[in-house]
């Protein structure tokens, strides 16, 4: 019997970028855009969204991701006049230490590995109803002796209808490319450009959102147009709660072994928002090894 399963993209360097790290968007599938809330985590995915956050705000990330890996960030949010938003913010994916061996095997010590984001974005909202935001990134890996350099940049846009509780994004992520290699050969990674839209609609008569979003648009190698769609839906029991659940059909897809994806491409999530503070925590299974817990943890000053 021969068993087939298909990994997910490596054709580019840093696809730690493609790791969620917003609760929110993670608990709706973890490639959300559109969402608009009070979320400072929401500037990893769509920095025009800044524009909706309060000002001095700080929010911290975690997430369990694979094995020993872990994934790490933090954000900061200050509000510039009374249309412009500022924000700076870091992210890591610590691999750990890993055994280094020679040829045969034989254990000589051991190594770190690590990829940083290290990222700054600026939100602007044009009119009552359209914000836009640019996001510059300078982005590193750290692996044992070698180390490379790239440094790219988002473009994002939101239109938010309050009275009609509807929302629409357009992000383009990770423009740019490699400006030092991780190995001397010459050869330069690209980063992985993803190009994304989304919807979210409230319901007037109900505590419910739900959210449509188009993921990675340029990447049709092998990809049925299903495999762009991601869907979520939050049930919204207070104006300070909220519990959300997403379906990923890419991802179900991806980690698809024997004819099952084991629960791969479903999540969920659930958030408090208390005042000043506000904590989120979702589920989502973003590799075949292992299932990912994520928490934010966010304080207005």
């Amino acid at each position: 019997m021969t068993t087939q399963s298909w990994a997910q993209d490596g054709k580019t360097g840093y696809q730690f970028l493609n790791i969620p790290v917003s609760t929110h968007s993670a608990a709706l599938g973890g490639a959300n855009i559109s969402i608009v809330e009070d979320d400072a985590s929401m500037m990893w995915t769509n920095a025009a969204m800044l524009t909706n956050v309060t000002d001095n705000s700080l929010v911290l990330g975690y997430n369990s991701y694979i094995h020993s890996s872990n994934v790490f960030s933090a954000g900061y949010v200050k509000a510039i006049g009374e249309r412009g938003t500022w924000a700076l913010s870091a992210q890591m994916l610590d691999y750990g230490n890993m055994d280094e061996t020679d040829e045969n095997g034989n254990v000589l010590g051991t190594f770190s590995a690590k990829d940083l984001n290290f990222q700054t974005s600026y939100s602007y909202l044009l009119s009552d109803r359209w914000s836009g935001a640019i996001t510059a990134k300078v982005i590193m890996s750290n692996y044992a002796e070698y180390s490379s350099t790239a440094i790219g940049a988002d473009l994002a846009l939101n239109y938010f209808d309050e009275e009609k509780g509807f929302s629409f994004s357009a992000v383009g992520r990770n423009l740019g490319g490699q400006i030092k290699s991780l190995y001397d050969d010459g050869n330069k990674e690209s980063l992985p450009f993803n190009l994304a839209f989304g919807l979210s609609k409230d319901f007037a008569n109900a505590p419910l959102r739900v959210s449509l979003t188009l993921d990675d648009m340029t990447q049709w190698n092998n990809v049925k147009f299903m495999e762009h769609l991601v869907l979520g839906m939050d049930i919204l029991p207070s104006n300070s709660t909220w519990i959300a659940l997403g379906y990923n059909f890419r991802r179900a897809n991806e980690m698809e072994v024997q004819k099952s994806s084991h629960w791969a491409g479903f999540s969920i999530g659930a958030g408090l928002n208390v005042k000043k503070f506000k904590v989120g925590v979702a589920y989502g299974k973003y590799h075949v090894a292992a299932s990912s817990i994520l928490l934010n943890v966010g304080v207005g000053f």
